[in-house]
């Protein structure tokens, strides 16, 4: 049931803050883990470019199953894969909690990632299902806004928790998403088409994805690494587009790929995460070997998730206002200026740039993933709404593996501050990507 435009806000603001919940959860995956690499590099003997993979590799499988998620509600509706996807996501935390070999640790991460990807995608195809109009954007703001402010405390708790259970207590957090699932069962049940599967899409769009994040995390792994990312990313893109072509209808269907409206603001609102995840893993990295206890650096970064309550309100008059092209370049922009920022303060070892950095960045994360979403489910069509989320979503979290592999892969060789500065390309290249949709919107407008 979708509502009018006057539609019952309360429970769309209940629900999105639920889903919002879940979805921080699942994002503190990283960012709770990111303040304990530290700890995990000194236990495994091995250094910060390879414990980076700890985050990385969540990352990537949490970009990486998006859009398995998203086709896979179109197929049967939202209640089976958001269950599977908590059950995986909660069953990799245990495993990594345990993990006895660095090996295991991130194959349970990986687990762990591919299960917490049903919440981003699901979370903003239930909502943009059951919503409409201006109930819609508010709650959308509202989930992204909760997922940014869960995700922001998760370095905090991270580091509370590693300084008095330990790095293994840090990875078992994202089980608190299991408590909110039965709240959300009621709204979860329908939809679905019943169509079929395209796995061998999925496989493709994987490997290709993998092998972009194995490339740039190469340079603290070594040339072997380099090797079989170029690899993946050159066979696994090649096959991609011949699989598409092949399968119009398929996991990555042709008219949404295809389609500039979905594909341009998908890249540009990716400089928001790219620049987040880079930050979270940066920070501990630079500020822990000054000698700060890992609760200091999550008690800098709470500032950031404490404004992030404020951005939904915002966020929706703007979309209103503007559209969501133009606030996802305001986006880009403000994440542009929070990297210059963070590498500043970086390699000044100063507490307040790198706090405002962070503070800029959550109000960037609150505006973009909104924005995105609106921009995406207002473009396609409603039989595809799930896969074209789920491709975006795709795109958006692929853009934060990006960034926390480019720090662990360039800190160790060019240092982590000239690295954070390089990576004010991805929203610059993010701007000039949405800048044709911009024009667009405001030539129709004055027309």
């Amino acid at each position: 049931m979708v509502l009018d435009e006057v539609g019952d806000h309360r429970e769309a603001r209940r629900n999105a803050i639920l889903l919002g919940l879940m979805f921080g959860l699942a994002s503190m995956g990283s960012s709770s883990a990111a303040v304990a690499l530290p700890a995990v590099a000194e236990h495994f003997d091995l250094g910060l470019g390879v414990v980076a993979w700890t985050v990385s590799i969540y990352v990537l499988f949490l970009a990486v199953s998006t859009a398995v998620y998203g086709r896979v509600a179109d197929l049967v509706g939202v209640r089976v894969p958001l269950s599977f996807g908590v059950s995986l996501m909660t069953a990799g935390a245990v495993a990594a909690a345990f993990a006895p070999t660095f090996e295991i640790l991130l194959l349970a991460r990986a687990f762990q990632g591919a299960g917490a990807a049903a919440v981003p995608t699901l979370g903003v195809t239930l909502i943009s299902a059951r919503y409409s109009g201006s109930v819609r954007g508010l709650a959308l703001g509202w989930l992204a806004a909760l997922g940014a402010v869960v995700s922001g405390l998760g370095p905090l708790l991270g580091g509370i928790t590693e300084t008095t259970l330990g790095w293994r207590a840090v990875m078992a957090l994202p089980l608190l998403g299991l408590m909110v699932l039965p709240m959300l069962w009621p709204i979860l049940a329908g939809g679905g088409s019943g169509s079929r599967l395209d796995v061998l899409g999925a496989v493709l769009v994987a490997v290709t994805s993998a092998g972009l994040v194995l490339l740039v995390q190469s340079p603290s792994t070594g040339l072997a690494v380099a090797g079989t990312g170029a690899a993946l990313l050159l066979v696994g893109g090649t096959m991609v587009v011949r699989h598409v072509r092949r399968n119009p209808l398929g996991f990555l269907p042709h008219a949404v790929i295809c389609n500039g409206r979905v594909v341009r603001p998908a890249l540009a609102a990716a400089a928001a995460p790219s620049c987040w995840f880079a930050l979270v893993v940066a920070v501990p990295a630079v500020l822990v070997e000054e000698g700060w206890a890992t609760w200091q650096v999550g008690l800098l970064l709470l500032p950031g998730a404490v404004l992030a309550l404020w951005v939904p309100r915002l966020v929706s008059r703007l979309l209103a206002t503007w559209g969501g092209p133009t606030v996802i370049a305001i986006s880009t922009l403000f994440s542009a200026v929070a990297l210059g920022v963070a590498s500043v303060g970086l390699a000044l070892s100063d507490p307040l740039l790198v706090g405002l950095a962070a503070v800029i960045l959550a109000v960037s994360f609150g505006m973009g993933q909104p924005a995105l979403m609106t921009t995406v489910g207002e473009t396609v069509d409603a039989d595809v709404r799930g896969v074209a989320l789920g491709v975006a979503t795709l795109v958006f979290l692929v853009g934060g593996s990006v960034g926390s592999a480019a720090v662990g892969g360039l800190g160790g060789v060019i240092g982590v501050p000239v690295t954070v500065a390089c990576l004010v390309l991805v929203p610059a290249l993010g701007l000039l990507a949405i800048l044709v949709d911009v024009r667009h919107d405001r030539a129709a407008a004055a027309g």
